[in-house]
């Protein structure tokens, strides 16, 4: 079934849209939430969150603003996240990390918004493979071995081109300089 025809059973509520999304990115799905939740009962209840999320968000996606695995990823990551935040450790000194900062200032915001926006200036002028390294290892928190094992290189090499990376946009953000 077509990307296009899923999105649409899913927005008319047909539960058959839903089976084909699961069908086809079942797998994908599991594999962005897998780094971030390590044990199978976690993953297993966030994945019945993500697709509670899907149908309570589907209206929202359009086709204009990107591909559905795109949107489908940034849900699987983003609540499984979440998922492992809520899950964490309840030890009085994890606690203390865990309990949110007051909203930023005006300013803070503001300085946010174009540090974001740098960063993604300085992430659209690395070329496609090392932006791609990039987001696997810091958007989808795959881990140095997994990375490695996947593209067929050394861990020692995925990290000589981490470092490299990150020292290259360290320099376009006005950083460090190599």
């Amino acid at each position: 079934m077509e990307d296009r025809e899923i999105a649409e059973r899913l927005r008319s509520g047909d539960e058959r849209g839903m089976e084909a999304l699961l069908g086809q990115y079942g797998p994908l799905l599991r594999y962005v939430v897998r780094p971030i939740l390590p044990r199978e009962e976690d993953r297993e209840d966030c994945l019945s969150e993500i697709s509670l999320r899907i149908w309570a968000r589907i209206g929202g996606y359009t086709e204009d603003r990107g591909t559905l695995v795109a949107w489908l990823t940034a849900i699987a990551r983003n609540t499984a996240l979440s998922h492992a935040q809520r899950e964490g450790p309840r030890t009085p000194e994890a606690l203390s990390h865990q309990t949110a900062d007051p909203a930023p200032s005006p300013e803070e915001e503001v300085l946010r918004r174009e540090r974001r926006e740098t960063l993604r200036r300085a992430l659209d002028a690395l070329d496609q493979r090392d932006r791609l390294l990039f987001y696997r290892k810091y958007y989808y928190c795959q881990s140095t071995a997994q990375i490695a094992r996947e593209l067929g290189l050394t861990e020692r090499a995925v990290e000589g081109r981490l470092y490299r990376i990150k020292a290259r946009l360290r320099q376009r953000m006005g950083g460090e300089r190599p």
